[in-house]
């Protein structure tokens, strides 16, 4: 260790240390002799930092995944009056059995409302009957106001490339993890979407956001989306208002029920 020996550094040094313990005295001084003394700040207390206006509003929770009082029901397994299809016409998927299925051929649907920032749940469960692999397998697709899929797929014991396996946000973000059931089970689906912010001018201002909950386990963190899905090519923003939700028909007869969404 070296230590420095020089006196008029250590001079200077005591110089300050007495500049710092008078400072004080010397401030409450010129106070007392000023016309205009500094006004003393008042002492905190606890409700200084306490507000009570707005009052929080009560919402009655559901019961296990039930939707809460607040909640947009979008399909209760009764009938998709939510939903259309193609062209704005009506939503050809079967109802049965308190679900939906994806009818092949008959094109996605499309929520009649649409929605900003929002909480969203959903279950789904791929086909009992295995058949295909990788994509070809169990293949749906949650679109998030219509433009930024989350991928559904049936992954379980089915490798598939690792940005479009459940959870995924379609070739952007892999899940953290993989928690897909087997086939014929449910699956759930809780998501929390932040909307994107664009100028007047039509700039993106603050990309979307996206936390995704998997059978309740975390598989999408605080996710800022690149843009638009895009099967070839890499996504991109365009500027846009609310959307709405929209579920993929890919072929395969993939089943959705118990649908509720909050807007934020």
């Amino acid at each position: 260790m070296i230590f420095n020996l020089n006196p008029k550094k250590h001079a200077f040094r005591f110089l300050q240390a007495v500049v710092v313990l008078l400072l004080p005295s010397l401030r409450a001084d010129a106070q007392s002799n000023s016309p205009n003394p500094l006004p003393v700040p008042e002492k905190m207390v606890p409700g200084m930092t306490e507000f009570w206006e707005p009052a929080v509003k009560v919402v009655s929770a559901g019961t296990g995944t039930s939707a809460p009082s607040d909640a947009i029901i979008l399909f209760d397994g009764k009938n998709l009056s939510a939903w259309h299809g193609k062209d704005k016409g009506a939503a050809k998927w079967e109802v049965k059995d308190g679900a939906m299925t994806v009818t092949k051929g008959t094109g996605d649907i499309t929520t009649n409302q649409e929605f900003g920032d929002f909480q969203l749940h959903i279950e789904w469960s791929s086909p009992a009957q295995v058949t295909g692999n990788s994509q070809g397998r169990g293949n749906s697709g949650v679109f998030l106001q219509d433009r930024y899929e989350l991928q559904v797929l049936d992954s379980y014991d089915n490798r598939s490339y690792s940005n479009g396996q459940a959870g995924s946000i379609y070739k952007q973000s892999p899940p953290l993890v993989n928690v897909t059931r087997k086939p014929g089970e449910w699956n759930t689906y809780d998501v929390i979407y932040t909307a994107p912010r664009f100028t007047e001018s039509g700039r993106l201002f603050s990309p979307a956001r996206v936390t995704v909950l998997h059978n309740g386990v975390l598989v999408q963190n605080n996710f800022e989306i690149k843009g638009v899905t895009e099967y070839i090519g890499l996504p991109a923003y365009k500027a846009h208002g609310k959307g709405p939700l929209h579920l993929q028909d890919h072929g395969n007869p993939v089943r959705y029920r118990n649908i509720w969404i909050r807007e934020l």
